[in-house]
């Protein structure tokens, strides 16, 4: 299965995530702000990143384009997870470089299915 990166602030989202994505066989791996997540990104090169928007020192947005920069982490794909869902959110996730967008309160199936996607993508 997948290296997962979750990179989420609030720490019952990350309980629920992590376990349900360790549950389908995923190893999960945690950053709690963006500053943290970019590093981790960096040295543990994941499969996979779920990037909350809304975080502590460094946002989603900021980290998601760092990583995308980044020549050894450019071809990680990113899904965005924001409770933000007005017009022009998800654009606004696209254009900092995430690959897909998805909404909080997250429905696991839905977004499991974005990233066995994205994970069936990037190995072609």
């Amino acid at each position: 299965m997948a290296k997962i990166l979750l990179v989420e602030d609030n720490e019952m989202n990350r309980d629920m995530l992590s376990r349900r994505l360790s549950r389908k066989g995923h190893e999960v791996l945690i950053a709690v702000d963006g500053a943290e997540g970019v590093s981790m990104a960096m040295a543990k090169l994941p499969d996979l990143i779920l990037m909350d928007m809304n975080l502590p020192v460094l946002d989603g947005w900021q980290a998601t384009q760092q990583i995308k920069a980044a020549v050894e982490t450019s071809t990680i794909p990113v899904i965005a997870l924001t409770a933000h869902a007005m017009t022009g959110d998800r654009e606004k996730c696209m254009k900092a470089g995430c690959d897909d967008y998805d909404t909080k309160p997250v429905e696991f199936p839905r977004l499991l299915g974005k990233i066995e996607t994205l994970l069936k993508e990037a190995m072609q």
